[in-house]
């Protein structure tokens, strides 16, 4: 059985609180200000730590005054960016790589689930998948999609959440191009 600080950690992943919170002061400095979530949601998902580890380690480096916390936004204090500037590369590049790209693909996924929103509603034992396309403050596109179970609407909803401006690019441009 594994350990708990290791447990959910892949091979190459940190198991050392002292890496985890140089890990955190690195991140919040290159890419901050972040929420708890981002941060949780990037080392987790690329399980570069441990969920007990990440917890201990965020408080400790607010409780250190490496960072501070704002309207839920974690932002660097001159001390944590020396830490993160000093020892940032005592850290594998290989972590650091994969944790910035994780930090990245939220962000991203997060501003395009401010203008791209889909939801799911079951009806009947089907599965409606609404998606809106919004901008400045209103429904530019919307669409009705019925799916056949929960998991294909989940996915659909998540797909048009990530390329709904793709698809609406695609489709203006077929309709609005000459015919042959």
């Amino acid at each position: 059985m594994a350990e708990a600080f290791t447990a959910g950690v892949k091979p190459g992943g940190l198991t050392d609180d002292t890496q985890i919170r140089i890990l955190l002061c690195y991140l919040i400095k290159t890419a901050g200000p972040l929420t708890r979530d981002t941060l949780q949601g990037a080392l987790l998902q690329e399980q570069l730590v441990n969920y007990f580890e990440f917890a201990d380690a965020l408080a400790e480096v607010q409780k250190q005054g490496l960072v501070t916390c704002t309207d839920e936004q974690y932002s660097i204090t001159d001390k944590g960016a020396s830490v993160a500037s000093t020892l940032a590369h005592d850290l594998p590049r290989t972590v650091r790589e994969s944790a910035i790209r994780a930090v990245m693909q939220i962000q991203s996924w997060r501003h395009k689930a401010a203008s791209n929103r889909a939801h799911v509603e079951e009806k009947n034992g089907k599965y409606v998948v609404w998606c809106n396309i919004g901008d400045l403050g209103s429904d530019v596109f919307q669409l009705q999609l019925t799916m056949p179970d929960k998991l294909t609407a989940e996915m659909t909803k998540n797909m048009f959440i990530a390329h709904g401006s793709d698809i609406y690019s695609k489709l203006m441009d077929m309709l609005t191009q000459p015919g042959t």
